[in-house]
């Protein structure tokens, strides 16, 4: 799968940040489940490896799976060693994203202005993270939107919720990062898949009027 067939099929990237290993196959399973194709554990979480492996092993054919907050190229190794296939960085750098390109991954850098997002676009960057959406608003995306080549995708992360959804979608979003809206540490599975339904409904379902 590509990444834009996965964006196409579910416009989310769940964001599992603190994921225990124990719970990867679990809440993997509750994500795969309600439709969701991208998966992140931030390298912050406790033996994030253990997990990528886990997911890659038992949804990595119904998902792209990847590693997040990546901000080093002996990092990209070890995802393209454990069979990932996103690269997801809070921030622009060309280096990483080469690197990520040669180890055949796709990377998807965080940007917050037109800057930064050219530059990951000339690097190899699959699609762009509008991180941290909370600092700006959806105007800002429908600006930057006008003047990046057509059929880039931006996804804003950071605090977005189904009631925000619309208005971002309206400006221009193709999908949406989540994070703490999924998941949290001990949230059960099934309370998991209910939000990633939820959200999915709210995307793709009438959208409020911006």
């Amino acid at each position: 799968m590509d990444f834009e067939t996965a964006l196409e099929r579910c416009p989310i990237v769940a964001i599992l940040r603190d994921l225990e290993p124990s719970e990867a196959l679990p809440v993997g399973q509750a994500l795969v489940g309600a439709g969701v194709t991208l998966i992140e554990v931030p390298l912050d979480a406790p033996d994030p490896m253990r997990s990528i492996t886990t997911l890659v092993e038992c949804f990595g054919e119904k998902a792209l799976i990847g590693g997040g907050l990546v901000t080093a190229p002996d990092q990209v190794d070890a995802l393209a060693d454990a069979g990932a296939r996103l690269v997801v960085s809070p921030h622009t750098d060309p280096a990483l994203i080469a690197r990520a390109r040669a180890r055949e991954l796709l990377p998807l850098p965080g940007v917050l202005t037109p800057t930064e997002a050219f530059r990951a676009l000339r690097a190899g960057a699959v699609a762009l993270q509008l991180f941290p959406a909370q600092a700006t608003r959806p105007q800002a995306l429908a600006a930057m939107r006008s003047v990046l080549p057509p059929g880039t995708a931006v996804l804003p992360v950071g605090g977005i919720t189904p009631d925000k959804m619309g208005h971002w979608w309206a400006a221009g979003a193709r999908g949406f990062g989540l994070g703490g809206t999924l998941y949290r540490p001990g949230r059960s599975a099934r309370d998991v898949a209910e939000r990633a339904r939820a959200c999915i409904a709210a995307i793709k379902g009438p959208l409020p009027a911006p």
